[in-house]
């Protein structure tokens, strides 16, 4: 009796994803699927995999989606082409219990399937993808606060085994729980390599030529997609949120003036393959406003109303609502638009970050505030003390901040673009902020009146109060209550808490001892989490 459905191999399961392998037979009615009976872990990810056509283009020919559902609730995620005949939906279960599917496509060998699998609890670190909590912070799905550490390394991906896999191991050393990186390559200064790998085919005489007109935007190359998202895996493991970015304007290979079509089919095919992974925020592009049509020196064809409908695109073909932001090189994105989750922004004037909160009531994160390192470019050459300094006023304002290194390297290996390894003195100290800010509930602080020029307060009133002097002056702050506070004085470059007794509640004055440095008072006269010299804090 011949079979008209065959299980292929084996049920996988791997960093919390089930990979279901199916071949139907073309001649076949729609039949149900056997019931998976190995479970998927909640935020893991189930895939769905089914043969099917491959004449002609799938990319272009073939619609799959498939609907899952549980009680009254349902996810409908687009399916996408994998090569060789294989189409793959993929899912990120957010509730435990059973869930059902069934496949939709204009082709019947993958119309109507369904079937059923289990949701489990999450593996420990599995805290779901990261969503916006009160207003101006963030929290993974499960309620653990997140605090933003991000660092940017926009072409790691696109360099050789050795040098992805040396920037994941410094990457696992590191305080970074967020890293910025691109999916197209990048032609820029210290970035000259051609890269092994490319998200479309090349179309004709292409391997000698990769000009625009040597690739097919019509088809994807798979191989290159499995690659990109085995390294977005790669950070979930390491509890890193995987920031793409979708569109830049460092460009020789014609991905920045694809035609709208070829744009809009770009984004669709991102989602369906990425958006089931927990870690992924979409960054629509970097710098965005150098990719206007003839812009100087740049190359691009996008407008404000490409910008606006790529966002709406990732609204409605990722099922899970990650988020979305779009970088900048001088004009500002309108952040308030309901389809930005946060405010990406570029810029040094990190004193500004208070009045950005109250502007767009999102949270605000200075991805590029400039990199330390020593090259001949502005954008380059802060010192660790500076780039440690516009952290600290940042967050004390309330915010998040980024990092990057720029250091010269005889082989143009910067940390900025291929990764590597870091030779800064920034980390460690960003380390000992990061240590700070999550002892405290940060997220239930908000950044108060300057009480002195060169002064920065955040603060939960009655709580915490934290004071950053970027000069040695006096200022004075009203303490709520009449609960005694504990006083600690920390140098944040000698990386030192330092206890100082306590204070009364009312009015408090103090003179600072030096520049960048912090107090903080807890009402909590009896906690001493921060009053201990530290060591940097463990990575995540």
């Amino acid at each position: 009796m011949p079979m008209r459905y065959l299980l292929l191999a084996y049920l996988v399961c791997f960093a919390g994803a089930l990979v279901v392998r199916w071949a139907n037979a073309a001649d076949g009615p729609a039949a149900r699927l056997p019931t998976p009976t190995h479970p998927v872990e909640r935020w893991g990810i189930f895939e769905l995999a089914l043969s099917g056509p491959q004449e002609g283009n799938p990319f272009l020919d073939v619609e799959l989606a498939a609907r899952f559902s549980q009680g009254g609730r349902s996810f409908e995620p687009q399916g996408f082409y994998d090569g060789d005949g294989v189409y793959r939906v993929r899912f990120m279960p957010d509730a435990l219990g059973e869930w059902t599917y069934v496949t939709r496509s204009n082709r019947p060998q993958l119309d109507g399937k369904t079937g059923r699998f289990v949701c489990v609890a999450p593996a420990p670190g599995n805290h779901g993808p990261v969503r916006v909590r009160s207003t101006y912070h963030f929290a993974y799905a499960d309620g653990t606060p997140y605090f933003q550490v991000g660092t940017t390394c926009y072409a790691w991906v696109h360099q050789p085994e050795t040098l992805w896999q040396l920037t994941l191991r410094t990457l696992a050393a590191s305080p970074f729980n967020k890293i910025r990186f691109c999916v197209f390559p990048k032609s820029y200064a210290y970035n000259a390599n051609e890269p092994e790998r490319f998200a479309f085919v090349r179309g004709p005489d292409g391997a000698q030529r990769p000009t625009s007109d040597k690739f097919d935007f019509t088809r994807f190359d798979p191989a290159f997609w499995r690659y990109f998202e085995d390294r977005v895996a790669d950070l979930s493991r390491l509890g890193i949120e995987a920031d793409l970015i979708l569109f830049h304007p460092y460009d020789r290979w014609g991905f920045a003036t694809m035609p709208p079509e070829a744009d809009d089919r770009y984004l669709r095919y991102a989602a369906a393959r990425l958006a089931a992974h927990r870690n992924v925020w979409w960054s629509l592009a970097n710098e965005y406003d150098l990719m206007a049509p003839g812009t100087k020196n740049h190359r691009g064809n996008k407008t404000m109303d490409d910008w606006d409908r790529f966002f709406q695109i990732l609204q409605q073909h990722d099922p899970y609502g990650h988020m979305r932001g779009i970088h900048n090189c001088r004009a500002f994105y309108d952040h308030a638009k309901p389809w930005v989750t946060h405010a990406s922004i570029q810029s040094s004037d990190l004193a500004s970050l208070a009045e950005l909160r109250e502007k767009y009531h999102k949270p605000i994160v200075f991805d590029e505030c400039k990199y330390e390192g020593n090259i001949p470019q502005g954008w380059g050459n802060i010192s660790a003390q500076e780039l440690v300094r516009r952290f600290w006023i940042g967050t004390i304002q309330g915010g998040y901040v980024g990092h990057g290194e720029t250091y010269k390297h005889p082989e143009d290996i910067l940390w900025w673009s291929k990764g590597g390894t870091l030779h800064g003195q920034s980390p460690a100290r960003i380390a000992f902020l990061k240590q700070i800010m999550t002892a405290v509930p940060f997220h239930e602080m908000t950044p108060q009146a300057s009480p002195a020029p060169g002064v920065y307060l955040l603060a939960k009133p009655g709580e915490h109060y934290f004071l950053y002097f970027t000069q040695p002056v006096a200022a004075t702050v009203a303490l709520a209550g009449d609960r005694p506070y504990r006083v600690e004085g920390i140098d944040t470059w000698a990386m030192k808490c330092t206890g100082l007794g306590s204070a009364k509640g009312g009015e408090f004055s103090f003179t600072a001892p030096q520049a960048d440095f912090l107090l903080h008072l807890s009402a909590d006269a009896t906690d001493s989490r921060l009053s201990q010299p530290k060591q940097a804090a463990a990575p995540h």
